[in-house]
This record gives C-alpha cells, structure tokens and sequence, in this order.
C-alpha cells in the first residue's frame, strides 16, 4: 500500500476476522481436533464467535463438526471440531533409493503414500515423471470435494529458499537443480522446498516429540547422510542464507573417513546407513526392515561381532556429536530419526553411558533424548507443513488465490 493509500473502513475488521479464523483453524489442525469449549477457552473469544469462525472455516472446506465430545467429564458435551480430511498436500521426498510420495491432510494424518523404489539415485527429471505418474493415480481415487494445495518438497541437501532450486544434494549427484520448478510446471500446483531435516524438525516440533518444546534439536539419519534441524525459543533456526542445521557435518573424529563436504571426520561420514545394512548382511530389496532384522539378530544371538563392533563404534561417535551438538545449543529434547534411533534401541542405555561421561554440570546436564516414530512420517507430514503454512496463515485469501499463484 502507497503512503498516500486510503484505508478501507472494513480493514481491520477484516485483518481481525483473518487473525481470528488463523487462530482457530492452527488449533484444529495441530490438536487434530478440538472442541467447541476448548477453542473458546484457549482463544478467549465468546462462543458466538467462535461458531461463527467454525461455520466458516467448516464452509471453506477446511473443518469438519463432528458428534458431541464426551471426553469431558463435567459440564455439558461440546461439538468437536476435525481437520477436514478433503484439504490435502502432495508431499515428496526423493532419496538415492527410494522417491517417497503422499498425501497429507490437515491435522498431520497420512493418507496415501507411494514408495517408488530406484536401482540408482534418480536425476530431477526422473524424479518429476515419477511424482507426476504416482500423483496421476492418487489423483483419480480421490472423492469429489478433496483438493491438493499444493507440494511439499523434501529433499536430502542444501535448498534455495526464495526459490526453492537445490544448490547441492551430494548423494543425490544433483547441483543447480531446479525440481521445484520443473514439479510445479508438471503438476500445475505450487510447490513449497525445504531439506528433509529440517521439515522433520518442524513434523517433531508440531505433531511429535518435540511438541510444546520450546528448544528442539532434531537429527535424522538415513541413505544421503544425517541432516538436523534446529528449533530455539520456538523457532525453526533458518541462518543468513536459509543453510543452518547441517549438524551431519558436526566434526566427530581426527583423521577420519572423507565426507562430501570436502572435509573428513564428519558425524554423516562416520556414522552410515549403509555400514549397519553391510553388518546385517541384509539385500537391498530388505532395506526398509533394517530396525526389525537388526534387532531381531541381537535378541536371538545370530548377530556376529562385526554387527555389534559397528553398532558400538557408531553410537560412541554419535555420543560425540551430541556432546558438540548440547554444548552449542543447549537443546531441552535430542530427537532422533531414521537410522539413528536403530543405533539406540540396539543398544540399550549406551549412548546414555557415553553421554554421561560429560559430567553431571553443563548444557548437557537436562537434555532429554527422543526417538522418532519408525519410517520416515516425520519427514513426509513436516513436508505437508510447508504447504499448508500459507493457508493456515490466511485461510480465506488462500482458497481465493488463482491455483498458478
């Protein structure tokens, strides 16, 4: 707006009324259903206008009024309010062996999901006629009245932020890629970017372990390496150029194994996916069942001793990375994903022990050590975030945007 622009007399009304339908719809998603009564009491508005609000929003195609909540044990039962299950993300994550696709609805559930298993790391092309084939069938077994808002891109490296091009994912092979643009132009949806840790971190903090935690570290480990995201004062650390949280390359050994960054000793180049899957003796069309055969072997005492000498070597340097981790961060709650948490049901109470050795004073001393749900949800609901972030910032405008947009 110019400095000589008028103001409407309706603006603030309406720039209220936004703000209110924000509120509400960021609550129903992220309780995954709320009542009536808890909307009135957590936002401090009358019930007129919060029924007013979930008329709305409940018009709009994003809330749905479900039988009376009898989960409350005084006073009369309240309406529940849902995430409606028609408002969708596409969400992608392409990795060296695997192009995962789904569909997230609000509220964090998963709906479909596609595993598009690859004998090498796909290129951007590749990965575009795989997405748009999956999407073409998701596509046409959704009931009338569901709608995609658009993509939510998770990807293994370095991603630009204002335009979503993937400076470097190393594992991948990719430099300069342009997938963002290139799904956007396939698919006709807007596309959303972020690297795979850092929508895991933003996953944990609203749905998961890291939930109501106001400093959250998250790190997830899986065939490209181990990326991290950072959440400090209840806010996702971005950096200067949108790059922090590569905690994957957190220097843990002197003289180490070479690690893509051009470095050596890397907590990513010492602690692998790949050297767990050589110990378990496990082909590579078993790869998802890693955590289950692994552990299976330790209870049943098959696993022979170069199995366990990875397992300890790589939670002793993970330890390492940690420590480094706390020290610069001073996290109340350590999430870990993927492969990370195998290491840690594997041995149970080792890394504790090697944590412990810091001493019982220091950033350190409170820490709290989580481990993700199994699989990679977190990464695939965190990528639905970046897609719904616009509409539940604004639901109405969001809906009223040309799909292009």
């Amino acid at each position: 707006m110019s400095a000589t622009a008028r103001t409407h007399p309706g603006s603030n009304r309406d720039s209220s009324r936004q703000h209110n339908l924000s509120t509400v719809l960021r609550l129903v998603h992220s309780t995954a259903g709320i009542s009536r009564a808890q909307l009135t009491r957590t936002t401090g508005l009358n019930r007129s206008t919060i029924a007013a609000l979930v008329a709305e929003l409940s018009q709009l195609g994003l809330a749905v009024e479900s039988d009376l909540d009898t989960a409350q044990l005084h006073g009369r039962p309240s309406i529940k309010i849902d995430p409606s299950p028609a408002a969708l993300a596409l969400v992608v994550n392409p990795d060296v062996d695997v192009v995962s696709v789904a569909l997230v609805s609000l509220g964090g559930h998963i709906v479909n999901t596609v595993r598009f298993h690859t004998v090498r790391a796909p290129s951007g092309v590749e990965v575009v006629n795989i997405v748009t084939a999956v999407y073409s069938g998701m596509r046409t077994s959704l009931p009338a009245g569901h709608r995609v808002m658009g993509v939510g891109l998770a990807i293994p490296g370095l991603v630009r932020p204002d335009d979503g091009t993937v400076i470097e994912a190393p594992h991948l092979g990719w430099q300069d890629e342009p997938l963002s643009s290139r799904l956007g132009e396939a698919l006709g949806l807007p596309v959303f970017t972020a690297n795979d840790a850092v929508v895991g971190a933003r996953a944990q903090a609203a749905f998961g372990a890291g939930r109501g935690v106001a400093d959250l570290v998250y790190l997830y480990g899986g065939a490209s390496g181990i990326g991290g995201g950072v959440i400090s004062d209840g806010r996702l650390i971005r950096g200067a150029a949108g790059f922090a949280g590569q905690l994957g390359h957190t220097h843990v050994r002197t003289g180490g194994t070479s690690c893509t960054c051009g470095s050596s000793g890397c907590l990513e180049a010492e602690v692998t996916r790949a050297a767990l899957i050589e110990a378990v003796g496990l082909p590579s069309g078993e790869i998802e069942n890693l955590e289950e055969v692994l552990l299976e072997k330790l209870q049943d005492g098959s696993a022979n001793d170069k199995l366990r000498a990875v397992i300890a070597h790589q939670i002793g340097l993970l330890a390492v990375g940690l420590k480094t981790v706390m020290s610069l961060l001073n996290p109340s709650v350590i999430v870990l994903g993927g492969f990370l948490r195998i290491l840690v049901r594997a041995a149970p109470g080792a890394l504790e022990e090697a944590l412990a050795d810091c001493g019982t004073r220091g950033p350190w001393k409170d820490v709290r050590i989580e481990l993700a749900p199994l699989g990679d949800d977190p990464i695939l609901i965190g990528a639905a975030e970046l897609v719904f972030e616009p509409l539940l910032s604004d639901p109405a405008g969001f809906l009223q945007r040309p799909a292009d947009e």
